[in-house]
């Protein structure tokens, strides 16, 4: 399966609002209200001209099927934050969040040259932490009943890597997506 990054757009506003108050990406947000068409307007106008955000549209076989993106990007302190969510249910379980990973991390680490790429996991979704751990990424905290979603307090897990940490996954990491019949090498990078 065919996967890219390329970067939100204006037209891309009603997809990711359905994505954003779907069931199945609003379990793992830190909100819990359906979000509203200004309120989306509102963050998609940040979104699209804050210089220290990246929003990216990922694309399986040319669709749109999630977003990708960096945040509170530190030139000075080289480092920045970034989350991403599978919106279409159906691509789920094939293997894309490790592609979508792989180029985030050599996006951040190659092109931008930074030091630190961090983020925030709902503790209750094991998988997504677990996968970054799979790739090096570091526990560097539990951030307990830091959200209020749900009716109730939920913990988060505050996961770090750095570029050092990321050249040394780099090769174990390339030869696990060769082992999953995923060429790295021919994985496009992020604009």
């Amino acid at each position: 399966m065919s996967l890219r990054l390329r970067l939100l757009a204006p037209e891309d506003s009603a997809r990711v609002l359905a994505w954003r108050n779907s069931p199945q990406v609003s379990a793992y947000m830190y909100s819990d209200h359906q979000i509203s068409q200004d309120e989306h307007d509102r963050w998609l106008t940040a979104a699209l001209g804050a210089p220290d955000r990246r929003y990216w549209i990922i694309e399986a076989e040319d669709a749109p099927v999630g977003l990708a993106n960096l945040a509170r990007i530190d030139t000075a302190a080289q480092r920045c934050e970034w989350a991403y969510y599978l919106g279409e249910a159906s691509t789920r379980g094939q293997g894309l969040g490790s592609r979508i990973e792989y180029i985030v991390l050599r996006h951040v680490f190659e092109a931008r040259g930074l030091n630190k790429l961090w983020c925030e996991v709902l503790l209750e979704n094991e998988g997504v932490w677990k996968l970054h751990e799979s790739f090096g990424f570091v526990r560097e905290a539990l951030y307990r009943q830091h959200v209020f979603k749900g009716g109730r307090f939920q913990d988060v897990v505050g996961l770090g890597m750095l570029r050092g940490d990321w050249e040394t996954a780099r090769p174990a990491i390339e030869a696990r997506l060769r082992d999953k019949g995923h060429d790295p090498d021919a994985l496009p990078p992020a604009p």
